[in-house]
């Protein structure tokens, strides 16, 4: 009698503790993508609150958001937004994050961190990502600050518009720098260090000659004049970084794509007999063969611009102007090494 008790004891344990899987595994679950019934529920002061409605490129949508406790900004589900706006999204179930692509542009969201991914860059917006009654909620602010898209609250209405025409920009600048590290690619156009702006290369931005021709991304080098068309939408940092759909290189590459450059300071202007004239430039190189000073010779034909591209008068070439050489690898055994410029580019607040 005393083994049976303890059997049927061993076994309603047993029963209790599979009961208890089954419903963690259930609680844990993910369903097309999105969270199990695990996430967290409204809280009451939610639940009590009159609902945002919700507007997509005009249509409204069934589902709807709500306000925050102190009420200063809508909170939106992410999911319905988002797909409405043409993005991809991948729930992962053991980080309560969700991945977000589209094209060029991706971001991470994770469930109760206000650390949003922009362009490989961390951006906060001031609130946290909550899961409510099974979805996932951001500030609708997260639609202009990450999707790039317009959001615009009017009363308990947030309408949200892609408006594509608008998202895109042209910008005009010489190349000064070029990364391609890990797979990450990209463009740093109109100054050096913290200044001008980092254009982000993704599979589908095209590279291409003023007549249309096709380029190759190893056919660019520091020293091009070239037009970006890119996104409206840049990061915060410095220099701005922003995705990019198309580069046109505006003047022909030389012909070897191993170009050189320094950028710093005039330290003296050589003129010779015949009066053609040098520059020795003092500062950084801006790749690893390029050497921190130099001595560049020029022709009549020699450009001389400024970030944007434009031409400038050669008078600027003083001791103490900022600029970029820009040369070709073949330089003298000599200390500064001496070589020929193929093209002088003054910084903008020497112009």
């Amino acid at each position: 009698m005393f083994e049976m008790k303890s059997v049927l004891k061993k076994s309603l344990a047993i029963l209790t503790l599979s009961a208890t899987l089954m419903s963690a595994g259930a609680a844990y679950a993910s369903t097309n993508g999105d969270p199990g019934p695990a996430a967290l529920s409204p809280s009451a002061s939610q639940s009590e609150q009159a609902p945002v409605r919700i507007k997509i490129n005009g249509e409204p949508v069934a589902e709807t958001g709500y306000l925050t406790s102190d009420g200063d900004e809508p909170m939106i589900p992410l999911r319905i937004v988002a797909e409405k706006l043409g993005f991809t999204l991948t729930w992962k179930q053991e980080t309560l994050s969700v991945d977000i692509q589209k094209g060029q542009l991706f971001t991470t969201v994770t469930t109760g961190e206000d650390r949003y991914t922009i362009n490989r860059m961390l951006t906060s917006l001031g609130t946290v990502p909550a899961l409510v009654n099974n979805k996932l909620y951001v500030p609708a602010s997260f639609v202009n600050k990450v999707l790039h898209g317009f959001a615009v609250t009017e009363g308990s209405t947030v309408s949200i518009t892609e408006e594509e025409g608008q998202k895109n920009s042209r910008t005009t600048g010489v190349v000064t720098a070029i990364t391609y590290k890990d797979r990450y690619r990209s463009v740093h156009i109109q100054g050096t260090g913290m200044n001008g702006m980092v254009l982000n290369i993704g599979e589908d931005t095209v590279v291409q000659k003023k007549d249309g021709a096709k380029l190759a991304f190893s056919d660019l080098h520091v020293g091009l004049t070239v037009e970006a068309e890119h996104s409206n939408a840049a990061t915060l940092s410095l220099p701005p970084q922003t995705p990019t759909y198309k580069i046109t290189v505006l003047d022909e590459p030389m012909k070897s794509a191993d170009a050189l450059g320094t950028a710093g300071e005039i330290s003296e202007v050589r003129r010779d007999e015949k009066g053609a004239v040098s520059l020795v430039i003092e500062g950084s190189g801006l790749t690893e063969q390029s050497p921190g000073e130099v001595v560049l010779r020029l022709t009549d034909e020699t450009p001389v611009i400024n970030m944007s591209g434009k031409a400038v008068d050669r008078s600027k070439l003083v001791q103490g102007t900022k600029v970029v050489g820009v040369y070709g690898p073949v330089l003298t055994r000599s200390l500064p090494p001496i070589g020929s410029a193929w093209k002088i580019i003054v910084d903008a607040k020497d112009e």
